[in-house]
């Protein structure tokens, strides 16, 4: 089946919403952070780990999984679900973000994009009908529509074009999508340009797919205010019957104000890529544990989570792992890390349905940013 998003409760003061997604793999519910997996593996944890952390979604990426090991290894495999022995809802992106980094303007064309392999150099070629058919046989629950992810540092014209080349690259990929089990995002993008969000928002959704990503917006370059702006810019045209997903947004307070303005879904590979580097989240800010100071802090990272490494383990002892470069320390902080957002998750959920949203983010931005 194509996932159902069930808006349940509207915050009175702000535009947060609480709501689920029915998918082939269980319900989830929204605001929801979802942990990345790249390669088919959220870096560091395994399956029982996220279900340990209450992970719903979690993304993994076109582009890195067509190279190695290739799309018709994991549908042979029986899909990315068992291939990886995830159990619960997988999203895929397009695999545009990391092909744009690769490729040169000139490498753009109507057809599709020219690239080298990050692996060998090889020359690549991806269409959005190439995107479509190898996210196909991934068979994730959803799909994302191949785009171009131009820089902040765009003109207006660029962007523009740009823009419209997206939208005919989301309708010929909408076309050759055949998975009647998978949904289908189309993807908005126009930087900062409040006409180009509009537009592009307007035109992506006369193509009716089953949600909506705003994408552009964790690109290098962009301010927080060209972020937010973004945001403001076009969820104002997206349908309310079907969930937005801000693309590659993970920082708490960036969550905060992206729910705060209508988005359902966020995901970023912050939570583990911080945590390979002694970087940890807390109620009271990031710290880093390699740290002279937590040297003999007996302590755990927070009294009050609820989480395996927490349960389990001190400061002093995850500072030795993460000085000593022992692998387990990576791993117990990316538990931390992604339990943090994920239960950060939970409480905004619980007040929104109270209608107590702003004081929430008043409380937690009090506490994190002092």
């Amino acid at each position: 089946m194509k996932i159902k998003y069930n808006l349940l409760h509207k915050d009175l003061k702000t535009n947060a919403r609480y709501g689920n997604i029915e998918t082939n793999h269980g319900t989830v519910e929204t605001p929801m952070f979802m942990p990345v997996g790249t390669r088919a593996t959220v870096k560091m944890l395994t399956p029982e780990e996220l279900y340990e952390c209450h992970s719903g979604i979690i993304l993994s990426n076109t582009y890195h999984l067509w190279l190695r090991p290739g799309e018709d290894l994991i549908s042979k495999a029986g899909g990315l679900h068992k291939f990886m022995n995830y159990k619960r809802p997988i999203l895929t992106d397009s695999g545009g973000f990391q092909v744009f980094s690769l490729a040169k303007p000139k490498d753009i064309t109507e057809e599709g994009v020219h690239f080298k392999s990050h692996l060998d150099g090889s020359k690549l070629f991806l269409t959005p009908e190439k995107s479509i058919q190898i996210q196909n046989k991934l068979d994730s629950d959803i799909a994302m529509s191949f785009d171009e992810c131009p820089p902040a540092s765009a003109t207006h014209e660029y962007m523009k074009n740009s823009i419209e080349r997206t939208i005919r690259w989301a309708e010929r990929g909408k076309k050759v999508h055949n998975n009647p089990n998978q949904s289908l995002f189309g993807i908005v993008q126009g930087g900062a340009y409040e006409d180009l969000r509009k537009y592009s928002a307007i035109e992506t959704v006369k193509l009716n797919f089953d949600g909506y990503g705003i994408g552009g917006v964790a690109n290098d370059g962009e301010s927080k205010e060209d972020m937010y702006k973004a945001i403001d810019y076009s969820i104002p045209f997206l349908p309310e019957d079907k969930p937005r997903y801000l693309m590659g947004v993970g920082e708490p307070v960036d969550l905060l104000e992206g729910i705060e303005r209508g988005v359902d879904m966020f995901d970023c590979v912050l939570s583990t890529r911080i945590a390979r580097h002694g970087n940890v989240f807390t109620r009271h800010g990031k710290i880093n544990l390699k740290n002279s100071k937590y040297k003999d802090d007996f302590t755990p990272i927070e009294d009050e989570c609820d989480c395996y490494t927490c349960k389990n383990y001190t400061k002093a002892y995850i500072r030795h792992l993460v000085n000593s470069d022992e692998s387990l320390g990576g791993r117990l902080l990316s538990i931390h890390n992604t339990r943090f957002l994920i239960k950060m998750m939970e409480e905004i959920r619980e007040s929104i349905k109270e209608d107590k949203f702003s004081e929430y983010k008043k409380e937690f931005l009090e506490k994190y940013t002092k």
